[in-house]
């Protein structure tokens, strides 16, 4: 089926799309990990060679009208009156994708890197994770760039079935400002790891995908501040309307597992929880020199949170990635008499 060859692609995407967040980390109610960062077709193989995507992410969270997000441990956090913050960023990812088994399974590396904006406003009094009461009309806003962050994949194939394990994380790039409430960067390292599967059957054009892992976040030293383990779920389902056009919903559970911990953790353990779901639209894009493009639209918007803010995010995605080979052409059968 060449308009499921070609869908291959869209793994791509997921191969480079963990992206950058407002770094609040799970200390402000946002995690390292950015829920909705795996989609469709996160566990198929693709075409071995170098990928390159760009991703623009934007993301907005507000928490207001008396909203807790901070009630563990006795103390309260909440927000009395407007917490605004939002963050626009251009992902710049490439990937090398080796011809070479790696055990039986096809491996991966991603390197990413986004500059971007983010900007924070506080309309009352925020009393936040390092028990602090930041009061009145208060707001920031950065142009900086993110950390750098670093992926590597191994998936097989099993007809309809398709398996992966993964491990991600930082390195810190030495913009985070500890005295600015807006930052792209974490000032602190963390590794993720997962495993994920997709089912994709090349007659009907069904797939489903789903993504789970663990967050380990490593001490804040200038807040002396350690997030607790996240565990995070991301799924995707869509449906092949033609060959080179796909349609489905998206979704994520996020769930901290750990209480946050260190000598600014005044407000105690600080677990968040986030549900989120939205749609998601692909567009397969033939390209000549044996490459191939494939842009992705899909939107997330919260359905429940806890100690977190509640947020909307929009994702845009396009991907270049090395074309599957065209099957031989048969030749024709030749008879002597």
């Amino acid at each position: 089926m060449g308009h499921l060859r070609k869908a291959t692609l869209a793994t791509a995407l997921t191969m480079a799309s963990f992206s950058a967040q407002p770094a609040l980390a799970d200390s402000g109610g946002v995690s390292f990990w950015l829920p909705g960062i795996f989609g469709s077709l996160a566990a198929v193989p693709v075409t071995p060679g170098w990928a390159y995507s760009t991703i623009y992410i934007h993301l907005n969270e507000k928490a207001g009208g008396g909203q807790n997000f901070v009630t563990s441990g006795g103390i309260p956090g909440s927000v009395t009156a407007g917490l605004n913050a939002h963050a626009d960023v251009l992902v710049q990812g490439i990937t090398y994708t080796s011809p070479m088994p790696v055990l039986g399974g096809q491996a991966a590396f991603t390197l990413l890197t986004a500059p971007g904006n983010i900007g924070i406003g506080i309309d009352a009094t925020l009393t936040g994770p390092r028990g602090n009461a930041i009061s009145g009309g208060v707001t920031d806003n950065r142009t900086t760039l993110t950390d750098v962050f670093y992926q590597g994949t191994l998936k097989w194939n099993q007809g309809v079935h398709n398996e992966m394990v993964y491990i991600t994380g930082n390195i810190p790039s030495g913009t985070y400002d500890s005295t600015r409430l807006a930052n792209l960067s974490f000032g602190f390292p963390a590794v993720d790891a997962g495993a994920g599967y997709t089912y994709l059957d090349l007659k009907t054009g069904h797939e489903f995908s789903v993504v789970g892992g663990l967050t380990y976040n490593f001490m804040n030293g200038a807040l002396q501040y350690q997030n607790g383990i996240d565990f995070h779920v991301d799924w995707a389902a869509s449906q092949f309307v033609s060959k080179t056009i796909h349609v489905g919903i998206a979704g994520y559970f996020f769930q901290q597992i750990t209480d946050d911990r260190g000598p600014g953790a005044k407000l105690g353990g600080f677990r968040g929880q986030a549900v989120g779901i939205g749609p998601q639209i692909g567009f397969m894009i033939p390209m000549s020199d044996g490459y191939q493009g494939y842009l992705n639209v899909r939107g997330y918007k919260d359905l429940e949170t806890e100690n977190r803010p509640n947020s909307w995010s929009t994702w845009v995605t396009f991907s270049v990635s090395p074309a599957a080979p065209e099957p031989a052409a048969k030749k024709p059968i030749v008879r002597k008499f």
